[in-house]
């Protein structure tokens, strides 16, 4: 009745639009629990560290010419296409732009630094990408799971410690985790899902092939969600299944159109033929540059690197409690529906989901791909990690409650337990987040000499700063007060 009333009198006098977005938002606010309200206090609350830190992460090695790649793209369509020069800069031209370009148009507007305006937006991104993870898992398995995926996306050292300067990957993982998320609310309403949905879906595609071509895998993502809500049972409705696979397809054309239309924005070299999006996948499927990196204590050039290089840098960098979870939520959409307690539909979600982990890391190792820096070009997989954790959880704390909700309580003290330690970890490591290692390997100190650590040279400034005091303190005849070694 209280709520009638406050309805009533905020939409008097607002008939109309205003009436239905206040009656919506009366009735979001009944369903919202405290799950809910503990997600966005979270998202609140990084958003604010991030503006509280944004300046203790040191410019990575890429963002120069990174920086300077979104200036070519700019001048390019400034001169009128005249400016060749994007297509000849290093070998960036077989990346898409798409955030060196909003980063280099958002510092002519905004009076600061452009790296730190780069690393705010960054964050800001990474951010958006937590809150994806936690609307991916609470749209499969409820507010709960949400939380907890949102929890061990933000405590992921891999996650939050590339936040700030990792500008093409951590972009990239939110662009595809929110595509995946509305082809999951798509294929839940296949063959004719909804105009909203679809258009989310093609600008977040967009924006994934506008940074990396790897977003081309939401292409066999959709091949995957179609499969997987066919309608069942398949067996004498063969006409049907073609029926709604054809519907299907022809409704997801204006998202590949929207897709494609901001990827060659983007990407203007993705433009001068219509093949060469899948030229540059194969050109980085082929990548032999001179680098080499480090397996458990052992050397390798980048072209020789284990097949199974990625998974274990996956394995022994992202926190025991998230592969746990990950793990049983995996399991969860294998097991039978009446163990789980999960409906056909979001085990379908769920198996989704989980394929957008494994198959691009299955490829990797079938095709013994080219690898460095750990998984850093596999940072994407993390996300969707997050979500299979939430639900993997999730469903631990559901069974235990269902038999004893002490057992549930304690279940959930062991998983807030776990993720306290985790938080506590990255602010001894501050602001190296990115060196986290779990304790397969005895953490950042077992890692150390044996794994891949400080690829950025994120600490490169504070080593200049105890350089320049060292120096001040050996030589009496540098001033205490001089200026500074390095500018």
């Amino acid at each position: 009745m209280t709520d009638t009333r406050i309805e009533a009198k905020l939409t008097e006098g607002n008939p109309g639009r205003t009436e239905k977005a206040l009656s919506k938002l009366v009735r979001w606010t009944k369903r919202c629990s405290a799950c809910d309200v503990a997600i966005i206090v979270l998202i609140a609350a990084l958003v604010v560290i991030a503006l509280f830190t944004f300046k203790d992460y040191a410019i990575s090695n890429d963002e120069g010419v990174q920086h300077h790649y979104g200036e070519l793209i700019i001048a390019y369509y400034t001169s009128g296409f005249r400016d060749e020069s994007v297509f000849s800069f290093q070998n960036l031209y077989l990346y898409g732009g798409l955030f060196d370009i909003i980063a280099v148009s958002l510092s002519h507007l905004i009076p600061i630094n452009p790296y730190d305006l780069r690393h705010i937006l960054c964050a800001l991104i990474g951010i958006s990408g937590i809150g994806a993870a936690a609307a991916t898992a609470r749209l499969i398995a409820g507010p709960r799971a949400g939380l907890i995926a949102a929890i061990a996306l933000s405590v992921c050292g891999a996650w939050y410690g590339t936040m700030f300067n990792h500008t093409k990957d951590v972009p990239f993982a939110a662009g595809m985790l929110g595509a995946t998320l509305f082809l999951i609310r798509i294929a839940r309403a296949l063959p004719r899902p909804r105009s909203s949905d679809i258009a989310a879906f093609g600008l977040l595609t967009g924006a994934a092939v506008g940074m990396r071509v790897l977003g081309l895998l939401l292409l066999i993502y959709i091949g995957f969600a179609i499969a997987l809500y066919l309608p069942r049972p398949w067996l004498g409705y063969g006409r049907a299944r073609w029926r709604f696979v054809i519907e299907s397809s022809l409704r997801l054309m204006p998202a590949l159109l929207l897709a494609y239309i901001i990827m060659i924005v983007a990407w203007p070299w993705a433009a001068l033929a219509p093949l060469n999006p899948i030229r540059g996948l194969l050109a980085f499927s082929e990548f032999h540059y001179a680098i080499r990196t480090i397996l458990d204590g052992k050397v390798y050039e980048m072209a020789h690197v284990p097949r199974f290089y990625v998974p274990i840098y996956i394995l022994i960098r992202v926190p025991l409690l998230t592969l746990v979870g990950a793990a049983l939520g995996v399991v969860a959409a294998l097991l039978p529906r009446s163990t789980t307690g999960l409906t056909q539909e979001k085990q379908r979600d769920l198996t989704l989901v989980a394929l957008t982990v494994m198959f691009p890391l299955a490829c990797q190792v079938i095709w013994d791909g080219p690898a460095f820096t750990g998984f850093r070009h596999f940072l994407f997989v993390i996300p969707p990690l997050a979500v299979l954790a939430g639900v993997g959880l999730d469903a631990v704390v559901a069974a235990l409650t269902t038999r004893d909700r002490r057992a549930a309580f304690a279940g959930l003290a062991a998983i807030t337990a776990c993720f306290l330690w985790n938080t506590a970890t990255l602010v001894r490591l501050h602001p190296y987040e990115y060196l986290f290692y779990n304790p397969l390997v005895g953490g950042l100190q077992g890692a150390s000499r044996r794994y891949v650590l400080d690829y950025w040279f994120d600490s490169m400034p504070e080593a200049i700063h105890e350089l320049e005091a060292y120096v001040r303190h050996v030589d009496p005849v540098y001033p205490s007060g001089g200026d500074r070694l390095v500018r």
